[in-house]
């Protein structure tokens, strides 16, 4: 989806998202006792507007489960969506507080991490995919955005294939 909106899905509280969601809950077989395989607590969402899946039941409860899919819902939103960013936009607030000194501080289990990867994304597509013009405008090094890129291998799979497509050569 590429749009002209302002706002990315990622960054909807989680009540927002969950309202755009199809949530069902179903039993998963495996490890993890009769709790597992008696009580239906896997989630799985699907995001309406878009068709996109996260789920997951590898914890025990419900709740737990549900936590893990919205965060596998964001990052997976961060990487298929892009939202179109005005040429002289520079970085957000959040993207500002992350990038000390041209480095990218977050961890990939943080809430923030699908918000500043969409973010990323979104720069880079519109930097035609050179990093180095993106990393310009958001204030960090070459090297902390492919690296940063790089936690989710999707991701830098994502800008090389549309580097590919585009005529240019793929980073390493």
């Amino acid at each position: 989806m590429d749009g002209t909106a302002s706002i990315h899905p990622v960054c909807l509280s989680t009540e927002a998202l969950l309202a755009q969601c199809e949530t069902k809950r179903t039993r998963r077989s495996g490890p993890g006792g009769q709790n597992r395989n008696k009580v239906e607590t896997a989630i799985v969402l699907a995001h309406r507007p878009t068709g996109i899946v996260a789920e997951a039941s590898e914890r025990r409860t419900q709740g737990e489960n549900l936590r893990v899919a919205v965060f596998r819902l964001r990052v997976n939103l961060a990487l298929a969506l892009r939202i179109t960013r005005a040429v002289g936009a520079g970085p957000t607030p959040l993207w500002k507080s992350r990038c000390s000194h041209a480095r990218i501080v977050v961890n990939a289990g943080h809430d923030d991490f699908p918000i500043l990867l969409a973010e990323a994304l979104d720069v880079v597509e519109a930097s035609d995919h050179d990093l180095k013009r993106a990393s310009e405008r958001l204030g960090c090094t070459p090297s902390q955005l492919t690296k940063f890129l790089k936690v989710d291998a999707r991701a830098f799979h994502a800008v090389n294939e549309r580097r590919r497509a585009s005529g240019l050569h793929p980073y390493q």
